[in-house]
């Protein structure tokens, strides 16, 4: 009896090890990063991206000491939806990838997810706008997490329309994105007391903007919405300043970044209101990171980025939480645990993929407020979680039970 005991004791012994090790394909998770690293979204995302992702991963080994290894890949997808799709392919199919991330441009977006769900795999979605990745063309794989065109317009068009901008006009940059993003902006704007005067959609990516310029100035519009981002809007604002638009028109940047903001200089941007999801000057914890990013990329991190590495590490946290890189226990892991950290507090992800958390309302400052570097922004109101994003009883996501 008591040589049975002790060979059961031993044989539990010797058997904690290996349930204790990662069940984790190869005893690797892989992170591919894929991005705009040459074109119109490459200061927002780009290198910051993934430097973004490095820092999450090197932080999560040093930080968690997880029992697997976890290696970075990344490619530059030029915003094309085939090379970006061909990609993930590739990544799954040979190079062993876990989970696509980044994943900035809609279309691009929109193919990764459909490789994803067809080899179970998961895709985190930062710099991508449109609500329709957690609407109708929401998946079980996809996560998305910094913003989305929904939680633009309820900042910034409903700001700018309750303090007397009623007459609108938009210039969209023509494709799934801008017209998204114009038409949350334009419910907000008419359920608010506004109105669509007109808008024209230009070429993306576009850079010269006059004739669309001149519609918005004919059409006497007191808000010109730029639906579009990036090296789109910059230029937009360049050339309504030149063409006499500004200050005589407001313009609104339904979609802009820290990095639009340094580009253009604090005169031809002062007073502009802007709506984003993390701002590096909030508080503590913000600035703390921020100075890291900036130490490696001589620039304060865009939301996309800071997403980025919060996506990224709580991607890792549910990989080794639940023991296994397998899909679904990584993805009900995620969904079921909250999000603290300096991205984000008590962020949470919905059925449909949505992460929803505190979106921000700003007004860039003049140039005399600026006190030190990157000195750009007054938070002017917090919208919560719960208001910021699409309520999950109007979500059109098969996932969503009505």
């Amino acid at each position: 009896m008591k040589q049975k005991k002790l060979a059961a004791a031993i044989a539990l012994m010797t058997a904690i090890p290996f349930a204790a090790q990662a069940q984790v394909s190869n005893n690797v998770v892989k992170v591919g990063v894929l991005t705009d690293m040459s074109g119109t979204y490459s200061d927002l995302s780009g290198q910051g991206a993934v430097v973004a992702t490095k820092m999450a991963i090197d932080d999560f080994i040093a930080n968690e000491k997880p029992n697997f290894k976890i290696e970075m890949v990344q490619a530059d997808h030029q915003n094309k939806a085939d090379i970006a799709s061909n990609k993930a392919r590739e990544w799954f199919e040979r190079d062993g990838v876990d989970v696509a991330t980044e994943l900035v441009t809609t279309s691009v977006a929109l193919a990764v997810m459909k490789v994803a769900k067809e080899k179970d795999r998961i895709a985190l979605v930062n710099g991508t706008a449109s609500a329709t990745i957690t609407n109708k063309e929401c998946n079980d794989v996809t996560i998305h997490y910094t913003y989305d065109t929904y939680a633009l317009a309820n900042g910034t068009a409903s700001a700018l329309t309750k303090q007397g901008g009623k007459t609108w006009f938009f210039l969209t940059a023509d494709y799934a994105f801008g017209k998204s993003l114009e038409s949350e902006a334009a419910k907000v704007v008419t359920a608010n007391g506004g109105k669509v005067l007109g808008s024209v959609n230009h070429p993306f990516p576009g850079t010269d903007f006059s004739s669309f310029l001149l519609k918005a100035q004919q059409s006497g519009a007191q808000v010109v919405g730029l639906a579009n981002a990036g090296s789109d809007t910059t230029n937009a604002i360049k050339q309504a300043a030149e063409f006499g638009i500004t200050p005589k028109q407001t313009l609104a940047g339904l979609l802009m970044f820290i990095t639009d903001v340094h580009s253009l200089g604090l005169k031809a941007t002062q007073g502009m209101y802007l709506t984003t999801g993390f701002y590096w000057d909030r508080n503590d914890d913000t600035r703390a990171w921020s100075r890291r990013f900036f130490e490696k990329q001589r620039k304060m991190p865009t939301m996309v980025q800071a997403g980025q590495y919060s996506s990224v590490y709580n991607y890792l946290k549910a990989v080794k939480a639940v023991n296994s890189d397998d899909t679904k226990k990584v993805m009900d892991y995620m969904k079921k645990t909250p999000i603290n950290d300096f991205f984000a507090k008590n962020g949470r992800i919905q059925a449909n993929g949505r992460m929803i958390h505190d979106m921000y309302l700003a007004q860039v400052k003049k140039p005399e407020e600026a006190k030190y570097p990157w000195d750009y922004y007054t938070i002017k109101a917090t919208i919560p979680a719960d208001q910021a994003f699409t309520p999950l009883k109007e979500s059109t996501c098969a996932l969503v039970k009505k």
